[in-house]
């Protein structure tokens, strides 16, 4: 959605992963596992609607705050909507964060849920518990990532094996292609 959104808006495709490796973006990953425990028990679609847009508006603003505080970036910038909240959220945002759930709970989670029920368990418990390693390590090496990048930018020399790895393997001109939106907002303290 947000990759069709951004070439109505720009023009043009543009990377909106959140992790090194694949297209996974946490943000919706973690919004789908909060709906998934949260809005699916909700059978009036305007109160689904309603926490659907207040739970995923808190999370995007808990993001932002979380990317700016370890990363000393932010991936996206809302001050210039109308009722935004310290540009990390707006409530046009949380309208579609709200969409969002609605569409989630009506379709997205019952094919899901249904589609999992064929599935030989067995088999399905080891594709989760692989897939589950795959991406514990990929935000850990995105984070680390991400981390030794903001050190780069304070002039911090490597000084350790993983920090000299990280420069190596995930550079500033790697992280900046994966992650074309992120803005550094903070250097040098």
């Amino acid at each position: 959605m947000e990759t069709i959104l951004c070439f109505i808006q720009r023009g043009h495709f543009e990377s909106r992963q959140g992790l090194i490796y694949g297209p996974f973006t946490p943000v919706y990953g973690f919004g789908a596992v909060l709906y998934t425990f949260i809005v699916t028990k909700f059978k009036d679609k305007r109160i689904v609607f309603f926490v659907s847009m207040a739970s995923g508006g808190a999370f995007e603003y808990l993001a932002s705050a979380f990317q700016e505080i370890v990363f000393g970036t932010i991936s996206w910038d809302y001050s210039e909507y109308f009722l935004n909240i310290g540009g990390r959220t707006s409530l046009f945002h949380m309208i579609c964060w709200g969409l969002l759930g609605l569409l989630f709970a009506s379709y997205i989670y019952p094919f899901i849920s249904k589609g999992i029920d064929h599935f030989y368990s067995k088999l399905l418990i080891i594709i989760t518990w692989i897939l589950a390693i795959f991406m514990i390590f990929n935000m850990i090496i995105s984070t680390m990532a991400g981390i030794r990048q903001d050190q780069r930018v304070k002039g911090i020399k490597a000084t350790n094996p993983i920090q000299t790895f990280l420069d190596t393997y995930y550079p500033d001109e790697f992280m900046d292609m994966i992650y074309p939106n992120k803005k550094i907002i903070r250097k040098n303290k």
